[in-house]
């Protein structure tokens, strides 16, 4: 497994204080009063604007991003509260979607990237999902657009207890070296 290399900066353009990790990261204002600024070193992160992996999400990639604003998308000025470092994985990709809450209603398995899930699928949202294998990112609108969620393996009974108050997904893409 491949580890990643985070420094995050309480200022813009890599300015102030710093804090490093290659871990996940639940509260950021434990090591800086605020996060302005960042660079990935190595490999691949989600970076949340709330503390515990809530809030919006944005995947950040090896690079500079010396204000946060263009890296999550909002007015925020210090949005970045906690990290999640994303393992490489090496091997097949499989999950499975359920129409309801609990693993219950219609299920779809996914085993590739989706651009439209109404197009592939006919279906509007899912309420729960099992990640069996990989690491996955979920899109509130169809080609990989809008609001991110990163979901890693696991079982997931409610898409709103991950953060999600819409749970609407509309296109579902595989984290890869490459993505």
């Amino acid at each position: 497994m491949t580890m990643g290399r985070i420094i995050f900066y309480e200022d813009r353009n890599f300015q102030g204080r710093s804090y490093e990790t290659s871990s996940d990261c639940p509260e950021l204002t434990s090591y800086l009063s605020r996060c302005n600024s960042c660079r990935v070193e190595s490999g691949l992160f989600m970076v949340y604007e709330k503390p515990n992996f809530m809030g919006q999400q944005t995947l950040a990639r090896r690079g500079e991003y010396p204000d946060n604003q263009r890296l999550m998308g909002t007015s925020m000025s210090d949005c970045i509260r906690s990290c999640r470092m994303i393992p490489t994985h090496r091997g097949p990709f499989r999950m499975r979607i359920y129409e309801r809450e609990n693993f219950s209603g219609q299920m779809h398995e996914l085993l590739d990237d989706c651009e439209n899930m109404m197009d592939r699928f006919r279906l509007a949202d899912f309420q729960s999902c099992n990640v069996m294998d990989g690491h996955w990112l979920m899109f509130e609108q169809p080609s990989y657009r809008g609001r991110v969620l990163y979901l890693r393996p696991g079982e997931y009974r409610s898409l709103r207890e991950v953060g999600l108050s819409n749970p609407r997904i509309s296109s579902i893409k595989r984290i890869t070296d490459s993505c």
